[in-house]
């Protein structure tokens, strides 16, 4: 399967790269003109609530990659599947920086609702610790001499940090937050609008297609960088 086998992901790759990138630019292109022009004012936030449409998929984004990681950490450690390693050393990068970009909109979104660009409550904190978790992955990767100590080590680390992934997730119903709770969820009606709703489910398939899209880069480098280390 490709997504286990460095050789067939690159031949995959090869044929998906251009096809998912368009896609990417045509529906970043497309969620911007419906965020910012077509889609209506929210009647507490006014145009502010135009900055949901960058923060929630970053915020999505980030616990889904490293969810991600999680996943081909468990593929690398328990099955001995090494392509798990060069995804963990790939992605990691991607993943901090949709939790920058959670957190610098999520300031600049609070920063009118809340009167405060930040306070230290369980969703803000665990996000944080989130973004910390990934600076901390990418210094170990650049660290380490021994790639093989080196992989283990991270992808151990990776294990132990997942257990923040649930906090973010369920932080505002465990806690009395500043922070609203969730406004999609699959067990029961969305409460936001359509006019809303669309643009969001736009941005959120147009970030997942352009993380795509630089992962596939990312990954094909590390894949080239190891056999060039290995010659």
């Amino acid at each position: 399967m490709f997504l286990f086998n460095p050789y067939k992901f690159n031949k995959t790759a090869d044929y998906l790269f251009k096809p998912i990138l368009f896609l990417s630019i045509i529906l970043f292109s497309f969620g911007l003109l419906y965020s910012l022009f077509l889609s209506p004012d929210d009647y507490q936030q006014g145009t502010t609530v135009r900055i949901m449409y960058v923060h929630v998929p970053s915020a999505w984004l980030s616990l889904m990659t490293y969810a991600i990681m999680t996943l081909y950490s468990v593929a690398a450690l328990a099955f001995r599947i090494p392509f798990g390693f060069i995804v963990n050393s790939a992605i990691a990068p991607i993943g901090a920086v949709y939790t920058l970009i959670c957190i610098i909109s999520g300031s600049l979104w609070g920063k009118p609702m809340w009167g405060t660009w930040w306070v230290w409550d369980a969703r803000l904190t665990s996000v944080a610790l989130l973004f910390i978790i990934y600076l901390i992955i990418i210094f170990m990767n650049l660290s380490f001499e021994n790639r093989i100590v080196k992989e283990k080590v991270i992808a151990i680390f990776i294990l132990v940090g997942s257990i923040n992934l649930p906090i973010v997730k369920f932080s505002v119903d465990w806690w009395n937050t500043l922070h609203q709770p969730a406004t999609i969820s699959k067990l029961s009606k969305p409460s936001i609008d359509p006019s809303m709703m669309t643009p969001l489910i736009i941005m959120t398939f147009a970030f997942i297609m352009i993380g795509i899209s630089i992962a596939i880069l990312r990954i094909k480098t590390e894949i080239i960088s190891r056999k060039s280390n290995l010659r």
